[in-house]
């Protein structure tokens, strides 16, 4: 079998655990960034590309890692090239270009998986298996909680892509739509407030999503002050009170212990990684040509719900949303 060659764009944080997960499924892997990928080179022994063009031919699989705004860019250029794309959330900035991406992949015949990693996690694998047997939901309560990123850096910037809810909370906001269908409205609140377009820091929201079938989603996040551990739970509810599925708000923990203060990834081993998983679905997905559980269509509402919530607390109440809507930038 011929060994796949995976090209990852961005050096970043999530750089690692990408690495990792092609290197536990026998890829050989290559990174190109602009700021520089010899750390990656060092830690991982992976090759370095030195340019776009370079990185390109060298890889079967691009896997975009950078800031959101740049995701649009890398995704047509490697759609251009006839590469398979893995995409870290959120797919990009807005509906719109998030749409834009999943049509020209589509018309080029391209597989695009929009990295939506919680999907993979057995929490909330449990989650989804659970609604499969039981009462319809009626209350889902989801949240997630870790130390801010970095002092000034991209994530607060709402004018390029940042801010708590398209980057920390779209999370659960596609666990959520996952978990009990389509919405209809999305109501958000942020506090403190964003300031001429930079977010606070550190900055808590809460964004609530009545679904199509009645379902209501209470969805919180924190970016909290330096040390603060990352943490995640969810709890189900049926109509008449009866817990359906509940996992506590613990900190995330491998087998040596739980999170370091300020981490905010989750701690795993490389073969039980949840990132490894998604990335080996994807790769059977790309040979066998089936669909994966994420599919560019889920990337697109995520990023839709997200932008609603922000024009939610943009106008101080809740927004009405559109499925259909969405469907149709697909269509368009």
């Amino acid at each position: 079998m011929t060994q796949l060659r995976v090209g990852l764009i961005g050096a970043g944080g999530i750089a690692g655990v990408h690495i990792t997960g092609w290197q536990q499924l026998g890829a050989q892997v290559s990174v190109y960034s602009r700021s520089g990928a010899a750390h990656l080179v060092q830690k991982y022994g992976v090759a370095e590309a030195a340019t776009l063009q370079e990185l390109l031919e060298a890889s079967d699989v691009i896997c975009i890692l950078t800031p959101t705004t740049t995701h649009h860019g890398y995704a047509m250029a490697a759609i251009a090239a006839g590469k398979d794309i893995v995409c870290e959330k959120p797919l990009a900035e807005n509906a719109a270009r998030a749409a834009d991406i999943a049509k020209a992949a589509a018309d080029a015949g391209v597989r695009l998986f929009p990295a939506h990693v919680v999907r993979f996690f057995p929490e909330y694998l449990a989650a989804h298996h659970a609604l499969e047997t039981s009462a319809a939901p009626a209350v889902l309560r989801l949240s997630r909680a870790s130390a801010a990123p970095a002092a000034g850096s991209w994530f607060f910037d709402e004018t390029v892509g940042g801010g708590i809810i398209r980057d920390q909370m779209i999370h659960d906001i596609d666990q959520a739509r996952w978990l009990a269908g389509e919405v209809l409205r999305v109501h958000a609140v942020q506090d403190p407030p964003t300031v001429d377009g930079v977010v606070p820091r550190p900055v808590s929201a809460t964004v609530v999503l009545t679904h199509e079938n009645g379902a209501v989603s209470r969805l919180s996040g924190e970016w909290g002050p330096d040390g603060k551990p990352f943490s995640t739970s969810i709890g189900i509810e049926a109509a008449d009170g009866m817990s359906l599925y509940s996992w506590p708000e613990v900190a995330a923990a491998d087998p040596a212990g739980e999170n370091a203060p300020g981490d905010y990834l989750p701690a795993q081993t490389p073969a039980s990684s949840p990132y490894t998983l998604q990335l080996a679905e994807f790769a059977a997905a790309r040979a066998s040509g089936e669909a994966s559980r994420v599919t560019p269509h889920d990337g697109v509402m995520a990023v839709a719900l997200a932008e609603a919530a922000y024009a939610s607390i943009a106008l101080g109440e809740p927004v009405e949303f559109s499925s259909a809507d969405v469907l149709a930038l697909l269509d368009a």
